[in-house]
């Protein structure tokens, strides 16, 4: 089983790295709470399809060591460099989901575009949810302090009260199975209490504002018009604004879950931008998608 080891402060992390190593790579960044199993609907058929895909473990997720420190955006965004460094690879793109997105924003403002081509943000936090100097617009701190205070009494309670939200179960299209939905939870409960709760505390302090002028690469913005986890006019649509580079793809009906009620789409999304593998025709433009 692949791990390294995070040159920071030594932590062991696990890794994947499936699809043929001559293909274009996209490396996977995941939502809080999941590790790189939550983006099985993408890597999967992308390998399959002949691009190389690793996805990441963050540090109390999945099967990475639990760690009382390093749940700072700087070490989380050191770690994913780390990875790179660490398999040698190059003309990445690097795919972030939720506060994977605000990881891959800092690793290309933290370590530069050496070896990043292009990078994709579905349906993220960035560049940040809750209110400050920077994001006047942005949630009362008062009601994230009282939301973090019933996610630590009983995270396996909110997992399951957030599920239809999440997903947007209640929109047309998005059915999913409560065997995948109690899959889900019980994979968002393997992240370790110091983990998860850290993770939410860099969500609460995190303002990108003025990192996102400052990316110099392609960027691809996915979002779903009904995400109650991160609002599309307060995240991706203010995030695609600010990257010199950006597309914003917006998908009608998706939630916060659209890597599975809307995998195909996004697949097909990300194919395209990752660009065709060599020898292998190109997906054509629009090929198996519906959204807006």
């Amino acid at each position: 089983m692949p791990y390294f080891t995070a040159p920071v402060d030594g932590a062991r992390l696990h890794y994947t790295d499936h699809g043929p190593a001559t293909g274009p790579v996209a490396v996977f960044a995941a939502s809080a709470y999941l590790g790189h199993d939550m983006w099985e609907h993408q890597t999967l058929p992308l390998a399959e399809a002949g691009y190389r895909c690793v996805g990441l473990d963050r540090r109390g997720h999945g099967r990475s060591e639990d760690t009382w420190t390093g749940y700072d955006l700087d070490t989380l965004a050191d770690d994913l460099h780390a990875l790179l460094d660490h398999l040698d690879l190059r003309d990445v793109t690097l795919v972030g989901h939720s506060v994977g997105t605000a990881e891959v924003v800092r690793c290309l403002t933290r370590h530069g575009t050496a070896r990043v081509a292009r990078a994709a943000l579905v349906a993220g936090v960035s560049p940040g949810l809750v209110r400050s100097p920077g994001l006047p617009t942005g949630l009362d701190p008062a009601l994230v302090q009282a939301d973090d205070e019933v996610f630590r009494r009983d995270r396996a309670a909110y997992f399951t009260a957030s599920a239809d939200d999440f997903f947007a179960a209640h929109r047309p299209g998005n059915e999913v199975s409560p065997q995948y939905v109690r899959h889900l939870i019980d994979r968002c409960l393997t992240a370790t209490p110091r983990a998860s709760n850290a993770v939410r505390a860099v969500v609460a302090g995190l303002d990108l504002t003025a990192e996102l002028p400052t990316v110099g690469v392609p960027v691809l913005v996915v979002h779903g018009t009904h995400d109650a986890s991160a609002p599309l006019a307060l995240t991706g649509e203010r995030a695609a604004r600010l990257v010199p580079d950006g597309t914003l793809k917006v998908y009608e009906n998706a939630g916060h879950g659209l890597f599975t009620t809307h995998a195909e789409l996004l697949t097909a999304d990300l194919r395209e931008f990752l660009g065709p593998v060599a020898g292998r025709a190109a997906v054509p433009a629009g090929a198996g998608r519906a959204g807006r």
